[in-house]
């Protein structure tokens, strides 16, 4: 009977392991493909007074796409309109953001545009509105990156 336990616990370690590696190779794959068309950056997000999630940032010819880090969806969670979009201030986490951002990472605070059709009235998650604010946490050569893509709109997009 002993031995059967321990052979029924060695077959459920073993199925617990394949599946965390299936879901680690599914987030890798993921993470890949994103990055692959270029123009992606590891980018935290603050929306109002919520707590930081992690993930990675997009750069699109209009918008800049945010990308939860855990998940398997190839869709964007959150998207901001690069017309929309204005960096308001910058500053460096405090230690407890710092604990969760991870080194070297800068925090700024982007006000969304007045005139921003592609919000609504603030969702019961806490989703920023037309004329809301949200941070973004980068890292030194990601927020370089960011001022210049907001910098560089095409002609005829504002």
């Amino acid at each position: 009977m002993g031995g059967e336990l321990a052979l029924d616990a060695a077959w459920l370690l073993a199925a617990f392991l394949v599946l965390a590696i299936l879901a680690a190779a599914g987030i890798a794959v993921r993470r890949f493909l994103l990055e692959r068309g270029g123009g992606t950056v590891e980018c935290g997000l603050r929306q109002g007074s919520g707590s930081w999630r992690l993930g990675l940032a997009s750069y699109q010819r209009e918008e800049l796409c945010w990308f939860g880090i855990f998940g398997l969806s190839m869709r964007p969670h959150e998207v901001f309109p690069r017309r929309d979009l204005t960096v308001v201030s910058r500053r460096l986490p405090t230690d407890a953001e710092a604990a969760t951002l991870g080194p070297g990472m800068i925090v700024v605070e982007c006000k969304l545009g007045e005139d921003s059709s592609h919000f609504g009235p603030p969702a019961p998650g806490g989703a920023p509105g037309p004329g809301g604010t949200v941070e973004l946490a980068l890292g030194e050569a990601a927020l370089t990156g960011l001022l210049a893509w907001l910098e560089a709109a095409p002609p005829g997009s504002t």
